[in-house]
């Protein structure tokens, strides 16, 4: 039995395969004190203890260790004299006009940074090894720091890794968990490597801990059962994998968004999409184009300052979700997040919160349904929000005209990011779809497109829970990379550099007993820049180069050199298909699907509305807003003069009028 389980800051979805084939959806409530109990609460719902789980799981342990600040005690071991190389960075400032801004402490401070005299050379020359009484003593000084993990980072160790092998091998009798660069990142600019190296030792003993209960647990609970969990790439690894190089799963669940938006966008005809993922604590954005290649991948991100190359899906995040908290500030205006709720004490309308909320505002314009919440197994308790809302509103005239305001802020934070995604990059955003998930997306995503003249939205079947649904289509994925510095026309040597790289990808499906497909790609740049495109490898891999320059930065230049600074290889295990159940398409109005009437407050009034039972609808219903269409994992709220049309897969596909 294949299972696919999501944590969320509010909600744990998980969506599963069933013995007849078919895809059904669960969702209950986080569990933050202890992840893994909501996610072992759900497997047991939803299999039976004769059976092996194949279990799939989009986490958050290591998102929040970072954005919390609660991961490992770290040791950082460097060549000597560059041991504040962590801490100086690119001195680049994020808000450059905030005078007053503080960055964030460095995870590794000043007494738990290690210098030990070794180098070697930019080419690989072996220029000075570690001596065994420096070692020694580098031993004895990190076992007095009380370090719980330790992240090596030589300079250059990824043209030879020997000296940061002979340090890793003197460390392993302090039983520390060890993460060297030459194997998480083999890449050149060593505050990126080091940055990536240390997040992965922050992040080990608490991943790996969560990884290995839960892999017994569902032992446990089970004649047998396998743990797989989802990369920042979009792939699937193995738990044991992900609790060595968990660098690899800070964006674990966002991923699986990205992927499933995509395939169900692919199924439906539509190539050019952004992804639009609202959950409760935060709000994920992604541009995808089919023509490019679909899902893209970038190694320059960045969580909570602390940069990460290992490559991740290109999403951007903002801090507004369903349980973001609304409020006046000093200065009487109104702010909305990035606070959140959370799952407790939870929004007004979920009986413990007492503060307002982007969902409780929700509530409070008729947007939400309070006796059809996860299909009517919770009440929202539409009183007290209302009673809190009114006492809550400060200036404003109503409660309705506060929650209008809350609703306003968040969807204008939200279209930023996506600004950011798409006009920021070159792209049009009149030329995509907007697929909107998440549990509170579906909310909001026609009144964005509509600001933002996007044409088109695609709710999803089951976008409560499309994150959960996209790791179980995920396919298992390994990255290789490693940094060359090459002219672009050195065939000999791209073609020996890559072959190192297959080499080891081949040993690795061979260990495992998989078969895969490789895929190749490059970073490539004018001589003389500092920073670099990836293009796939092949017969236009230049063509693509100077097209892509020219639509990302405005230019081009075809007569100067260009350099090939890293080379990559892909590795890509089809996992088995998920099919999806498909409709014979009538034309109908929905009228089956009709349970009642209701008032929506848009643009200033109440609106008489009607409200759909998703489930209830076919293939082939249209019908027109206001309208409130209620499911099991969302809902979906159709403005006046937004129109839906069901499709074959259950999917919605909403046109927005602009005026």
């Amino acid at each position: 039995m294949r299972v696919a389980i999501d944590s969320g800051g509010t909600f744990t979805d998980c969506v599963y395969l069933s013995a007849d084939g078919e895809v059904k959806v669960l969702k209950v409530f986080s569990t933050p004190a202890d992840p893994g109990k909501a996610v072992l609460d759900a497997v047991k719902e939803v299999a039976v203890s004769s059976i092996s789980p194949e279990v799939r799981h989009g986490t958050t342990v290591g998102t929040n260790a970072i954005l919390e600040r609660k991961g490992a005690r770290v040791a950082f071991v460097t060549t000597a004299g560059f041991e504040d190389t962590i801490a100086i960075g690119r001195q680049a400032r994020t808000s450059l006009y905030d005078w007053f801004r503080s960055p964030l402490p460095p995870v590794v401070p000043k007494g738990l940074r290690f210098g030990v005299a070794e180098r070697v050379s930019a080419e690989g020359e072996i220029l000075r090894s570690p001596s065994a009484e420096s070692l020694a003593s580098l031993r004895e000084a990190i076992a007095d720091s009380g370090a719980e993990s330790v992240a090596i980072s030589l300079l250059f160790s990824f043209t030879n890794p020997q000296n940061e092998q002979a340090v890793a091998e003197a460390l392993k009798p302090l039983g520390l968990p060890v993460s060297v660069s030459h194997q998480i990142l083999p890449e050149f600019r060593e505050f990126e490597r080091g940055s990536t190296v240390v997040t992965n030792a922050y992040l080990a003993p608490k991943v790996s801990t969560y990884l290995n209960r839960l892999e017994t647990e569902i032992g446990n609970a089970f004649q047998a059962g396998t743990v797989d969990v989802m990369q920042s790439s979009g792939g699937i690894i193995a738990a044991s994998i992900a609790a060595e190089e968990p660098v690899r799963t800070v964006l674990s669940g966002p991923a699986g968004g990205v992927i499933g938006a995509y395939r169900l966008a692919q199924l439906a005809g539509f190539a050019k999409i952004i992804a639009f993922d609202m959950g409760g604590t935060s709000t994920d954005v992604s541009l995808m184009d089919a023509a490019e290649g679909g899902p893209r991948t970038t190694s320059d991100s960045v969580v909570s300052e602390m940069p990460i190359s290992v490559p991740m899906l290109d999403i951007h995040t903002v801090g507004a979700g369903g349980g973001s908290i609304a409020r006046f500030d000093q200065g009487g205006a109104l702010r909305v997040g990035p606070e959140s709720a959370g799952s407790l004490p939870g929004p007004i309308c979920y009986g413990k919160g007492s503060l307002p909320t982007v969902t409780d505002a929700n509530l409070t314009l008729g947007r939400l349904d309070p006796d059809l919440f996860l299909g009517g197994k919770i009440r929202l308790d539409d009183a007290r929000t209302l009673q809190l809302m009114d006492a809550s509103r400060g200036p404003l005239e109503s409660a309705e005209q506060f929650a209008a305001g809350v609703v306003l802020l968040a969807e204008t934070a939200m279209e930023k990011a996506i600004r950011v995604i798409s006009i920021e990059r070159g792209y049009d955003p009149r030329e995509f779809t907007l697929v909107s998930f998440g549990g509170a997306g579906p909310l909001h995503a026609c009144s964005m497109a509509r600001s933002l003249r996007i044409p088109r939205v695609f709710v999803p079947r089951m976008p409560g829970a499309l994150s959960a649904l996209g790791i179980l289509m995920a396919d298992t994925v390994r990255d290789y990379s490693r940094t060359v510095m090459l002219n672009v026309t050195d065939d000999t040597s791209l073609a020996a550099s890559f072959s190192e790289l297959e080499q080891r990808a081949l040993d690795e499906l061979l260990a495992s007993g998989s078969t895969g497909d490789l895929k190749r790609s490059i970073d490539l740049r004018y001589a003389g820049q500092g920073y670099e495109l990836s293009v796939p490898f092949g017969k236009r891999h230049l063509d693509d180069f100077h097209a892509l320059h020219q639509k990302r930065y405005g230019y081009s230049n075809v007569e100067t050199a260009v350099e090939v600074v890293n080379v990559r290889v892909r590795v890509t295990v089809p996992n088995a298909p998920v099919h999806l159940a498909t409709q014979t398409s009538v034309p109908g109005d929905g009228a089956q699907a009709i349970l009642k009437m209701r008032r929506m407050y848009f643009d200033g009034a109440w609106h008489d509305s009607t409200v759909y039972q998703r489930e209830l609808l076919r293939a082939g219903d249209t019908f027109s807003g206001p309208a409130l269409i209620a499911e099991y994992s969302s809902t979906t709220v159709l403005p006046p003069r937004c129109t839906a049309l069901v499709d074959i897969y259950g999917n919605l596909v909403i046109e927005v009028d602009a005026a």
